[in-house]
């Protein structure tokens, strides 16, 4: 890995964001990779989606100079604890302004009391896309649920059936309509 990114970094010479998701790549960054890496000033972060939280330890203790990017939407409470100050996350595209609300009370407030509601508020929603085995799909309808359509999903995925569109719909609307209570507590 480190030898290919190497070579990638020479050829363009511009800043990048390293990507570590060992479940779906096969293979995780280990510590020498990131040696290696971190001596580049372009590998400037680090989207990390090993869901293993040991490994975000290890990121914000021993690799401070690589801006870690949390890449698992049920841990982003913990990544903004130990330091994240960006998110990359799908769910975003259709909900943007959940997302926000906990970037901003962790990220940039530190009120971490704010946002362990909602984040509470938020996990149903995470649990549906992550656990559900309809991840695309469900991205999609919820960009549909905003007025954006964004056309079936690719083969041979199939588009939700009625129920997974009242279900994510529903689990959408709790969410926004807990989360606005959160926020009118807050601001009283």
């Amino acid at each position: 890995i480190a030898m290919h990114a190497l070579a990638i970094d020479r050829a363009v010479n511009l800043p990048a964001m390293l990507y570590n998701y060992p479940g779906r790549m096969c293979v995780s960054m280990d510590e020498e990779t990131l040696d290696r890496l971190g001596k580049s000033p372009n590998f400037c972060a680090i989207k990390e989606s090993s869901g293993d939280p040991n490994r975000l330890h290890l990121l914000a203790r021993d690799y401070p100079h690589i801006q870690l990017s949390c890449g698992m939407d049920d841990q982003a409470l913990e990544f903004f604890a130990w330091g994240a100050r960006s998110w990359v996350c799908a769910g975003s595209n259709f909900a943007p302004e959940a997302h926000i609300k906990l970037y901003q009370a962790c990220a940039v407030e530190g009120d971490f009391t704010t946002g362990r509601q909602i984040m509470s508020a938020m996990l149903p929603l995470m649990r549906l896309l992550e656990q559900g085995g309809k991840f695309v799909q469900c991205i999609k309808h919820g960009l549909t649920l905003r007025g954006i359509d964004t056309g079936p999903p690719r083969k041979p995925l199939q588009p939700l059936n009625k129920e997974d569109k009242r279900k994510l719909a529903d689990v959408v609307r709790t969410m926004n309509t807990t989360i606005d209570q959160i926020g009118q507590v807050s601001a009283a």
